[in-house]
């Protein structure tokens, strides 16, 4: 299974496409950086027509997106919002089946505390992956986060559902 994450941002939006297995492989990363001060229009449109791009080119099975994290600032909040609509276009116009975490549950299933600063999550995609280094700016490093997420959880529902089908009886 291919994975394209996304964590988006109109600044900086990080992605990670990974192929799952018994040990995930990173494909690619990296970041897709608008130029501040061009409008807010012409950021989401770079956005989107780089995921359409990448979806393209690497033909994920699915797409994984962390949500929006609503804290004190609001303007950033809508802006991620914003990016995370473009992303969420992107796959909707591809036919990809998206899916959603909040940072809490990226935290809690790639270093087994929801709690966790970037730093461990850095370190633990490195460790995961088998990279050289931690991905930068954190943005890939989270991107590549939502997608093992992504991959874990579908793993677990497989193997719930395998077993369920093996209780029912025929």
């Amino acid at each position: 299974m291919r994975i394209l994450g996304i964590d988006p941002g109109t600044s900086v939006t990080g992605f990670g496409i990974i192929e799952g297995g018994p040990k995930p492989r990173a494909l690619d990363y990296g970041a897709i950086r608008t130029t501040p001060g061009i409008g807010e229009a012409e950021r989401l449109v770079k956005i989107h027509s780089q995921v359409r791009h990448l979806i393209e080119a690497q033909s994920p099975d699915v797409l994984a997106v962390e949500q929006v994290f609503f804290n004190k600032n609001t303007r950033s909040a809508l802006a991620v919002g914003q990016a995370r609509g473009v992303v969420l276009l992107a796959a909707a116009q591809a036919g990809i089946p998206v899916h959603e975490f909040t940072p809490l549950e990226v935290k809690l299933a790639v270093t087994g505390h929801g709690r966790a600063d970037k730093q461990q999550v850095g370190y633990m995609i490195r460790m995961l992956l088998g990279l050289k280094a931690v991905p930068r700016p954190d943005d890939v490093a989270d991107a590549l986060a939502v997608a093992l997420t992504c991959l874990q959880t579908i793993s677990t529902r497989r193997r719930w559902q395998t077993a369920l089908e093996q209780e029912v009886p025929g």
